[in-house]
């Protein structure tokens, strides 16, 4: 199963691409698309081709994508919410499934607390995927994204598989 993990930005958008064959996961590619323009339309136009352009030479199966958070910054956080759209948009495009995990779930799938601070996921996601180059800090969440996903989709596929075995 290939999983892409993206991390939400409307400036800053993470990306991270592994394969998860069981518990081993290996890691493919990794990067962080910069938003460009002056308006909020251009931006989140250039994100949505950069993320096309991803989804199309990595082919993913899956992808998954961090919840947003609300802050004390209302516009703030509406802009991030319309970058978090084109980040479910590109893969429900593709036909990918889609999963999404709240930070603190993916810090305590990763790092094994919900708190973690972000040096400690970036290590953690490199003693996971090891020899991976990791581009930025949005990378690396968005890596860590992934690899929540994949224990996810593990631990839900062999549920699916148990009841289809039950049926039968």
């Amino acid at each position: 199963m290939r999983v892409l993990g993206i991390d939400p930005g409307l400036r800053n958008m993470g990306w991270g691409v592994i394969d998860a064959d069981g518990s081993r996961l290996s890691h493919v590619a990794n990067g962080i698309l910069h938003s460009t323009g002056q308006d909020l339309a251009t931006r989140l136009l250039s994100l949505h081709a950069g993320l096309t352009d991803v989804v199309a030479r990595f082919a993913p199966h899956h992808a998954a994508i961090e919840q947003t958070f609300v802050n004390k910054d209302g516009a703030g956080t509406l802009k991030l919410g319309q970058a978090r759209g084109i980040a479910l948009l590109v893969p429900a495009q593709a036909g990918l499934h889609i999963g999404e995990y709240a930070p603190n779930r993916v810090k305590k799938t990763v790092v094994g607390v919900g708190h973690a601070e972000k040096h400690q996921v970036e290590h953690m996601v490199k003693l996971q995927l090891p020899g991976v180059v990791i581009q930025g800090a949005d990378a690396a969440d968005a890596l860590a994204i992934a690899i929540c996903h994949a224990h996810y989709a593990r631990a839900s596929g062999g549920y699916d598989a148990a009841l289809r075995r039950a049926q039968a």
